[in-house]
């Protein structure tokens, strides 16, 4: 019904610069909310960043400042712009989306994620 495709993730130097991007397809009436949440080996997945449909954005502490997120409504898009990146944010980043479809049901959706990789 819904598909979230990620793209962007690789390997990168600390401080380096990475944007990952989300493409929602399906059958999709509107999208309330779309962020962001990732991974890291042996630990819970983690809030990273959230975009709601009124504009306003939660960030986790720890990339407030360093990651930007943004939504393209008309092409239910999604990005992430993260900058001076970290080896702690070494993780699998997943995209999310709070959707209502066509049918008018409402519910999340993941996609598969997208590997990110700081390291020297």
């Amino acid at each position: 019904q819904v598909q979230l495709v990620e793209s962007g993730g690789g390997l990168v130097q600390p401080g380096g610069s990475l944007r990952l991007s989300c493409a929602a397809s399906g059958s999709i009436f509107s999208i309330y909310t779309m962020g962001w949440y990732r991974q890291a080996p042996g630990k819970q997945r983690e809030l990273v960043a959230l975009l709601h449909s009124g504009d306003s954005k939660n960030y986790r502490d720890s990339v407030k400042g360093r990651f930007t997120i943004s939504r393209d409504n008309a092409k239910k898009m999604a990005y992430l712009q993260m900058n001076s990146l970290k080896p702690e944010d070494t993780a699998v980043y997943y995209c999310y989306a709070d959707v209502r479809l066509f049918s008018m049901q409402r519910g999340d959706y993941w996609g598969q994620g997208t590997q990110v990789t700081v390291s020297s």
